[in-house]
């Protein structure tokens, strides 16, 4: 077994907080590829990921959520895969290596492509996608890989594939937003998502982003009941919902509020505990606090 899953075995872990929207705030907020700022604005990730380990977060998620091809042929930079995430997985280590206990992952966001049948891509053609980027992830050094953000059990399957050959014995860890009535975008449930990872090899099971605290507490809730003492679980909600203020979106939910839900989430056997969107290492500071 890893040493990342030997330490979620003694107990829950506390993950990090966004990228995205802390990048935004410091500057990337014209519709660049934050993974360009791998290499371009590397300073500024560091300083990110070194905020979260020092706030007490003990995963730290590469700022590669982007890093597929497909995304970043957007940008142009395409042929650029294995070098920015590489680079990303380089800044995260460093900063791990500077803080005991602190492990990386290797962030994988969905492509933004739709799969077979609705779309054009295959289970094959996806895992290879997932596959480039998975090698530059592991050259820099992760300690284990995160799949994300995804609506698609299909897409899933293709970046767990991607995984076990490109990263074996490495642990997987997968999330799904259920931002659709309980639901993903495609259709899937807690329930289902729990079921149908298990079968995968899953080593640790989610969700994360969503619609806000009190939405997640009912999806962690059905995540528990499926997966009670059979799966590890994660969980990493937004900091509350964003309003706008001004001519900016400004996520609502309050350091406090997000340690009250750490530790709703430590009560209900989750085995990661982390934030997304509009989170900061304020929030994070709060939730170890909480926790501990």
């Amino acid at each position: 077994m890893s040493a990342l899953l030997d330490a979620l075995d003694d107990g829950p872990l506390l993950g990090d907080g966004a990228m995205g929207t802390m990048l935004q705030d410091l500057g990337n907020d014209e519709g660049g590829a934050p993974e360009l700022w791998n290499v371009e604005r590397a300073d500024v990730v560091e300083g990110v990921l070194e905020g979260y380990a020092s706030s007490g977060a003990r995963l730290l998620t590469t700022n590669t959520f982007g890093g597929t091809s497909a995304r970043l042929q957007m940008h142009g930079l395409e042929d650029r895969v294995e070098e920015l995430n590489q680079a990303a997985t380089e800044l995260a280590r460093r900063v791990a290596d500077r803080h005991p206990g602190v492990y990386v992952l290797g962030d994988i966001g969905p492509s933004g492509e739709l799969m077979e049948p609705m779309g054009d891509l295959t289970i094959d053609s996806a895992a290879e996608m997932f596959g480039e980027q998975i090698r530059g992830l592991v050259a820099g050094g992760v300690d284990g890989i995160l799949i994300e953000t995804m609506s698609d059990l299909s897409e899933v399957e293709a970046a767990v594939t991607a995984a076990r050959k490109e990263a074996p014995g490495l642990p997987v860890l997968a999330t799904l937003s259920f931002d659709t009535n309980l639901r993903t975008m495609m259709g899937v449930s807690p329930a289902m998502a729990v079921q149908a990872m298990s079968e995968m090899g899953v080593d640790v099971i989610g969700a994360n982003c969503g619609r806000g605290l009190d939405e997640m507490r009912i999806i962690a809730a059905q995540l528990a009941e499926a997966g009670a003492g059979r799966v590890r679980l994660m969980v990493q909600s937004n900091a509350g919902l964003p309003k706008l203020q001004g001519d900016t979106f400004v996520f609502d939910g309050t350091p406090e509020e997000m340690a009250a839900y750490a530790v709703e989430m430590r009560d209900l056997g989750f085995t990661v505990i982390g934030a997304c969107c509009g989170s900061s290492p304020a929030h994070i500071a709060a939730m170890r606090e909480a926790l501990a």
